[in-house]
């Protein structure tokens, strides 16, 4: 059976907090190393937090990697796991909500730009494409890019066989209403949701959920009002849930 363990990095981020959110991960990271761990996924902008242009404005995005994302990525080939990590970059400039994606030898292989635009400092993405892993085809979903059908439906043409799904989307008015469901319903593969918790200038986060899906049904959910490392083993055999539940392991 090909087993892997699984880390969400449900944080506790502050808006334009950068060097404190980049610590919070570094330390996240370290934590579930101990739990020998495979992936690693954060919250979208996890270095920044969502709504940080009034904090700290956009002049601090830069093209990646830069400085801190290269020590990072030494960091992940320590800890041999490979990491979905949400950070905002710069290309061509433009700015972009960006995943990327670094494996257990610390090498970037694979990015993914939001597609959906809901904010007035990004520019949307122009591709979607899966990342292969040498071992499964993963598809990310980056938060609102899992309300449309046709981008989830893309990954899968496009060979993902597992969608993995950094958000920064708490409940309310536009929070989410069984997109992530109804996503693995359509597609038939599994969806990792790495959700996030605290609250920034407009949208609270106490109450959102980071979830295993398959088949349109919630497996495993959690929610909580302080950051938590989210542990669960997955069969890739046969994609199925092997755990019970999550080790949660919570963070001061």
């Amino acid at each position: 059976m090909r087993k892997i363990r699984i880390a969400l990095l449900h944080l506790k981020l502050i808006a334009g907090d950068v060097l404190y959110n980049q610590n919070l991960i570094e330390r996240a990271v370290k934590s579930a190393e101990k739990k020998e761990v495979d992936w690693m996924i954060t919250p979208e902008l996890a270095s920044s937090g969502l709504q940080f242009t009034h904090i700290i404005g956009t002049d601090w995005i830069k093209e990646q990697p830069d400085k801190w994302m290269t020590h990072f990525s030494n960091m992940v080939e320590q800890v041999k796991a490979t990491v979905f990590l949400g950070c905002a970059e710069k290309q061509d400039n433009q700015l972009y909500n960006s995943v990327f994606v670094i494996n257990q030898k610390g090498e970037l292989v694979g990015k993914q730009k939001k597609l959906a635009r809901v904010d007035n400092w990004s520019t949307s993405g122009e591709f979607i494409e899966s990342i292969d892993l040498g071992y499964v085809k993963v598809g990310v979903l980056i938060c609102a890019d899992s309300y449309p059908k046709s981008i989830a439906d893309s990954l899968l043409n496009k060979g993902a066989e597992i969608l993995v799904a950094p958000s920064s989307w708490g409940p309310g008015l536009h929070g989410p209403n069984g997109e992530w469901e109804q996503r693995s319903f359509d597609t038939g593969l599994p969806i990792f949701v790495c959700n996030r918790t605290g609250e920034d200038k407009s949208v609270s986060f106490w109450n959102a959920e980071s979830l295993v899906i398959k088949n349109g049904k919630r497996l495993l959910t959690h929610k909580s009002d302080q950051s938590a490392i989210l542990i669960f083993d997955w069969n890739l055999d046969d994609m199925t849930l092997i755990s019970t539940e999550f080790q949660i392991e919570y963070m001061d």
